[in-house]
């Protein structure tokens, strides 16, 4: 008797994760139809755009980006590079464009994805 009951407590557990597994959200633990997962972090992430002055009087364009970000800077600052037609790098969690290009750069950002309400412009 207790080999049958043992046996099916085991079952059960492999159908309840295999449940899990397959319905449910590992991160928020909603059904995966409803998960809210992408809202939350979108919430956490900023993005400011600034203008700062560099040796010689030079202006360079600075994206930061403050959260979490599930991104690769690299291919993302080629692409802004690209967009703006200067040069620039890509530091930590920020992306330098030489020249003045905080507006490009904020329709850039919202053409990849980001939502217009977390990029702010800064003076």
């Amino acid at each position: 008797m207790q080999w049958i009951e043992k046996d099916v407590k085991t079952q059960l557990k492999e159908v309840r994760d295999r449940i899990k597994d397959e319905k449910i959200c590992p991160k928020c633990s909603f059904p995966k139809e409803l998960c809210i997962c992408e809202d939350l972090e979108a919430e956490d992430q900023r993005i400011t755009i600034s203008n700062e002055r560099r040796r010689w009087g030079k202006i360079v364009t600075v994206v930061k980006f403050k959260g979490n970000f599930d991104l690769n800077l690299d291919d993302l600052s080629t692409k802004a590079k690209k967009e703006c037609a200067s040069g620039g790098t890509f530091r930590d969690n920020t992306i330098e464009v030489l020249g003045d290009h905080r507006f490009k750069l904020k329709k850039f950002l919202i053409n990849e994805g980001f939502t217009k309400e977390n990029i702010l412009i800064e003076d």
